[in-house]
């Protein structure tokens, strides 16, 4: 191709939706030479990046299912089965974050981290014979987040008897590093729950939870460039409740979706965004009674255009008017990064380095 004609192709293919680009591999060598370049890859995931490419993926017993999703209404579209691509033996997976189109997930019953995209089902086996990339779905939490030239890394943070050991996968370099990680030692005991990584930026924050006893919760935040950590307070969290604090990256501001529990019954939300290191509510819902507790902490995803909708699945848990502050697409809870599945869009990134 000569260079004007292969600008146009190179701008047309990356507007086209990732499983239609994939097919285009098979038109000639050039094409398939031109898809299969990190640039390509960057140009076509920038044009992607938007609600209609949001998918929903449900396994149960090894069945994976990818449902479209409607943003105007919450509602699911018809599924598509996929197979899973890894190998035999496998009894289940866990997502534990998702960026740009890939998951990193853990493989059940071998505990290998992998970086899997879900719509070319490729995958990549992080784990090594020395024992990095092995997950403990007990102690470790994930964190996925982009590098300098585009390069993906899987922060993995161990817990084991009061000590955090932390590793930093690089996509590029196929290998993986140790990095100080320099947290309270509590932290690292099993009273604390950890939720795995959200990116805001260049930071990866993870809340901090002990909730029975001392009842400290805090957010570190992770810098990628610095590699530093630092402690923000969590937002006021009403006495004698039973709360979760789930973290959302909405148009690049962080913000905490807050759900509580008081006197057994009474259960509200409320969404706290963060402005330097001081938590500010945007909205709160009116107290909530209908909905069982059991299902109130086990909701999947939330978002709001006009009205805002909680969600489990494909169920509506809840919904009320919020005109005054739309969301511009779905956000995971904390239980969406775990056994039942994920929230991704749809790209052509590669689980492996691409010149």
């Amino acid at each position: 191709m000569s260079l004007g004609v292969e600008v146009i192709v190179f701008g047309i293919l990356t507007c086209l939706p990732a499983k239609q680009a994939t097919r285009c591999k098979i038109v000639c060598k050039d094409w398939c030479a031109l898809l299969s370049t990190r640039a390509f890859e960057t140009a076509h995931c920038s044009h992607s990046l938007i609600p209609s490419n949001q998918k929903t993926l449900l396994t149960r017993l090894l069945v994976c299912s990818v449902y479209p999703m409607d943003f105007k209404t919450g509602d699911y579209g018809t599924p598509t089965n996929i197979q899973f691509p890894f190998p035999h033996g496998l009894k289940g997976i866990a997502t534990l974050a998702h960026l740009d189109g890939l998951l990193c997930i853990s493989l059940q019953p071998t505990n290998d981290l992998v970086l899997w995209n879900p719509t070319t089902t490729k995958y990549k086996l992080l784990s090594t014979h020395t024992g990095q990339g092995l997950y403990n779905n007990v102690n470790d939490v994930v964190g996925l987040y982009k590098g300098a030239a585009d390069d993906y890394n899987v922060l993995h943070i161990k817990r084991t008897t009061g000590v955090t050991t932390t590793q930093i996968y690089s996509r590029r370099s196929g290998t993986w590093r140790q990095i100080p990680f320099n947290t309270k030692p509590e932290y690292a005991t099993r009273m604390f729950i950890w939720s795995h990584g959200t990116l805001c930026g260049d930071t990866l924050y993870f809340t901090i939870t002990e909730e029975w006893d001392v009842f400290i919760n805090v957010v570190i935040a992770f810098n990628t460039i610095t590699e530093k950590i630092s402690e923000i307070p969590f937002p006021p969290v009403p006495p004698t409740s039973v709360y979760e604090g789930v973290l959302a990256n909405v148009q690049d501001s962080l913000q905490m979706l807050l759900m509580t529990t008081s006197g057994g019954t009474k259960k509200k939300a409320d969404l706290w965004t963060l402005n330097g290191d001081r938590w500010y509510n945007l909205f709160s819902t009116p107290p909530v009674t209908r909905i069982p507790f059991s299902t109130w902490v086990t909701f999947t995803h939330f978002m709001t255009n006009g009205t805002w909708y909680l969600m489990s699945g494909p169920i509506k848990l809840y919904e009320f008017p919020t005109e005054s502050y739309p969301l511009d697409r779905f956000y995971a809870g904390n239980w969406f990064q775990g056994n039942i599945g994920a929230i991704f869009t749809e790209t052509l990134v590669s689980p492996t380095h691409l010149n």
